[in-house]
């Protein structure tokens, strides 16, 4: 069952996934609702594999595409595809400074339908062109300011070429246990998955 989180005018508070993101009750439903669509737009869509680590403080995301690497690379590391598929619907990314260097940051905002708007940040530390690339994710201001009331995200994204298209495994950690079950409460896995889901449908288009 699909549970939408609705967004009052008072909530001015430091940004929540929660409150962006429809909130799916496991990964079974938002694979089914996939695989729905799947079915009506005829289009071949991949499920998302996400799994915990507790111990070691990571989640672990899975999501192969059919599209070839160098397209699926170039979606996740140029802001104006990124801004086309990083927020769930009806949501949409803004971004307001992308240097996508080593050292360079991201900083964008997650629009919603009624005028809200959430920022974060991506501060990029290890750039293999074409392969991988490491760097840490904060909720922040307008201006960039962290918020360290949210825990802070340590990606790693690996992109592998496959018979197919592409697969891009990706690892998060964390700082401790409890950040990464803050953000699992937060909505964060499925909201993620229907960020992936709409760079499925982008990856369909002629638009690279």
């Amino acid at each position: 069952m699909v549970k939408y989180i609705r967004i009052l005018p008072n909530m001015v508070a430091a940004p929540n996934w929660q409150e962006i993101y429809y909130h799916f009750s496991s990964t079974k439903e938002i694979n089914q609702l996939a695989h729905i669509k799947n079915i009506k737009t005829n289009q071949m869509i991949h499920n998302t594999a996400i799994s915990k680590d507790l111990a070691n403080k990571k989640l672990h995301v899975i999501r192969e595409f059919d599209a070839p690497v160098e397209k699926v690379w170039k979606a996740w590391t140029e802001s104006s595809l990124l801004d086309k598929w990083w927020a769930p619907k009806p949501w949409k990314t803004e971004t307001k400074l992308m240097d996508f260097t080593e050292g360079g940051l991201w900083l964008y905002c997650m629009a919603g339908p009624n005028g809200e708007k959430a920022y974060c940040r991506v501060d990029f530390k290890t750039i293999n062109p074409g392969q991988s690339f490491s760097a840490v994710s904060s909720f922040c201001d307008e201006d960039g300011n962290a918020d360290d009331n949210f825990p802070r995200m340590y990606w790693l994204n690996e992109f592998i070429a496959t018979t197919t298209g592409a697969k891009v495994e990706v690892a998060i950690s964390f700082d401790s246990e409890a950040d990464l079950q803050k953000i699992v409460e937060m909505g964060f896995e499925g909201g993620f998955n229907m960020g992936l889901g709409n760079l499925d449908e982008l990856l369909q288009t002629e638009e690279f």
